[in-house]
């Protein structure tokens, strides 16, 4: 029979996000990590998750992540920093075919808290890997079900800061638990790394996890 090489190993990965949880989530799988930050002059992520009219959810997760992960890799290639995987990813939550990322401002917050009250949403995250010029993507998808929201609750969530920043105008891990009802999937995934996934990734590029 035939053996396979084992892929080099790698004793630490890039991160390109500037995701604190992120962060959390590689550190809890032992994953050691250097960030790998956009700079002034890149165009920053806010206009690489620009919405493109018609785009279904699940496409427009794997376009972001695949676009933030070409410019993580041309980053990495500009500075002359050691090689290493580079990991990416980016989370949206989807209700129907209707996309909601981060909010623009408190009333778009407070909007789509309150379209997803009472109802049941995709949260879709993926995950991409690049070493050279390979590169793989894995996607994770979650349902994610929310009991009613009383309207005092919701003003006082979000005069609190915690949806800024957070597709879908919350974080399961805060005070935005008390409102869900049911989960099915990734709990890593909905927090904005699905573990399962990325130990997958990584560890097909030499990474212990």
């Amino acid at each position: 029979m035939k053996r396979h090489a084992a892929p080099p190993a790698h004793d630490f990965v890039y991160l390109a996000s500037q995701s604190p949880r992120r962060r959390q989530l590689l550190e809890q799988i032992g994953v050691r990590h250097e960030l790998l930050l956009a700079d002034a002059a890149e165009e920053d992520a806010e206009a690489l998750e620009a919405e493109r009219r018609g785009e279904l959810p699940l496409a427009y997760v794997q376009r972001v992540t695949l676009a933030k992960l070409d410019a993580a890799r041309a980053r990495l290639q500009r500075r002359g920093w050691p090689a290493a995987p580079i990991l990416c990813s980016d989370t949206t939550v989807a209700l129907g075919r209707r996309i909601h990322g981060k909010p623009l401002d408190a009333a778009d917050a407070a909007a789509t808290l309150r379209g997803l009250s009472g109802r049941t949403h995709r949260v879709i995250t993926a995950v991409a890997v690049a070493l050279g010029e390979e590169s793989r993507l894995a996607v994770s998808v979650s349902r994610v079900s929310f009991g009613e929201i009383d309207a005092a609750a919701l003003a006082r969530y979000v005069a609190g800061g915690e949806p800024f920043g957070k597709a879908g105008a919350y974080a399961i891990q805060g005070a935005a638990s008390a409102w869900v009802r049911r989960i099915d999937g990734s709990y890593s995934g909905i927090m904005g790394l699905p573990l399962y996934e990325t130990a997958q990734l990584l560890r097909s590029f030499g990474v212990r996890c």
